[in-house]
């Protein structure tokens, strides 16, 4: 199994290379295991408790979990992939089954915070977008698809997502093997990890 690792701040375009990356590769070769779905189970905590937390802190990412469903995936196990839910801030009831395949994508912004998760990738990409392109994307995004309103994204993103992103996540770009500028946008850069991807199959 190759695994291949995309880090990037919010907003990055993380998802969009994610998905061109998984076109160049048959459906039933891939699996894909993401970041957010591996939270804290936080249900213990009241929801105001759970909005109050910060989510783009390491701490906030249970990594032995991550880590171990890795692992499995590697030796061939199919795992139970947590799902959770950005309207309620924590993990539902339901899961995703994910089956062992030849490419393991491994997404999500404080993936390459975690040495050992650094280990197990085969390739690692660094998504990097100008700051207010990436804004403009999160407000978009959480108004939409998480039902928030501008001032609570505003608020998140001055007090946690900025400071958060400076100290914790545009640091680890130094480990990427490959810095993709703009996110998929970037067709010359694809190009380039697609034939690194069929390189590292053929063999």
């Amino acid at each position: 199994m190759i695994v291949i690792g995309i880090a990037g701040g919010t907003g990055s375009g993380k998802t969009t290379v994610v998905n061109k990356i998984a076109g160049f590769i048959p459906e039933e070769n891939v699996a894909i295991l993401m970041q957010d779905s591996y939270y804290n189970d936080n249900h213990n905590l009241s929801y105001e408790e759970r909005t109050k937390i910060n989510y783009d802190h390491p701490n906030s990412i249970d990594f032995e979990l991550m880590l171990s469903h890795i692992k499995a995936l590697k030796n061939k196990e199919t795992i139970n992939q947590p799902i959770y839910s950005y309207t309620t801030h924590s993990r539902t009831e339901d899961y995703a089954v994910i089956h062992p395949k030849d490419i393991l994508i491994v997404e999500g912004i404080l993936i390459y915070t975690n040495e050992e998760l650094r280990k197990l990738c085969d390739i690692k990409i660094f998504v990097h977008t100008d700051s207010d392109l990436r804004l403009i994307r999160r407000i978009r995004r959480d108004i939409t698809e998480r039902g928030r309103d501008v001032e609570e994204v505003l608020n998140r993103y001055e007090k946690t997502l900025k400071p958060m992103h400076n100290q914790f996540i545009e640091p680890t770009m130094k480990y990427a093997d490959l810095i993709i500028p703009v996110g998929g946008e970037n067709k010359v850069a694809i190009d380039i990890l697609a034939s690194m991807i069929k390189e590292k199959i053929s063999k």
